[in-house]
């Protein structure tokens, strides 16, 4: 089968790891995955993104189908069930806003930046050596620091259920399909009162 360049997006979202691993200023890249995705569904009604453009998703067939790092194994059905997708979007929203909140406190130089990475939610790991100080304000490294912990905790959300099940079931409770999928209906709905109308 012809490969495309879309195909090979994987290389991106592992890049992006890696840089963030070492400067965390770089973590501000990954608002082009938040936006794009939503900007595509908004405009097209398709959830083109995800089935075509999603590199983490690529990277998790690639990881548990080409290296067989799956089980292969079908995700539960309470997994793909709409009370855990719409819950786990809204205790993503939830730690989402949490770390708006703490950038919000260190721009009003009420809070100091921490520089540490979030994992799980839980885990605090200290992450100093990736931010040295700019010219910028530290709010700017405490987004970083926030949003890059959103993003490697999905990443090892999405690995777990990699290996456990088949490779991409990530993408049946990835807070930003589930997202779309709620704006391609809309959309859809939106077109076919439209329709009905004329």
């Amino acid at each position: 089968m012809k490969k495309h360049w879309y195909d090979y997006l994987w290389v991106l979202s592992l890049t992006y790891l890696l840089l963030g691993f070492f400067n965390i200023l770089f973590a501000w890249l990954g608002l082009l995955c938040f936006f794009i995705p939503l900007i595509i569904s908004v405009a097209g009604g398709t959830k083109g993104y995800c089935n075509r453009y999603c590199g983490r998703g690529q990277l998790f067939g690639l990881l548990g189908g080409r290296f067989g790092l799956s089980r292969r194994k079908d995700i539960p059905k309470w997994m793909k069930s709409k009370p855990f997708r719409y819950g786990f979007l809204i205790f993503f929203f939830i730690m989402f806003f949490q770390m708006l909140w703490t950038t919000c406190l260190v721009f009003a130089e009420v809070q100091g930046l921490k520089q540490a990475v979030t994992l799980l939610w839980t885990l605090k790991l200290p992450w100093s050596w990736a931010y040295h100080g700019t010219l910028l304000h530290p709010g700017v490294a405490q987004f970083a620091f926030g949003f890059y912990s959103v993003m490697l905790t999905s990443t090892v959300l999405g690995l777990i259920t990699m290996v456990l099940f088949k490779p991409r079931s990530w993408c049946v409770y990835c807070p930003m399909g589930t997202m779309t999928q709620l704006i391609c209906k809309v959309k859809h709905q939106k077109g076919n009162i439209i329709t009905e109308q004329k």
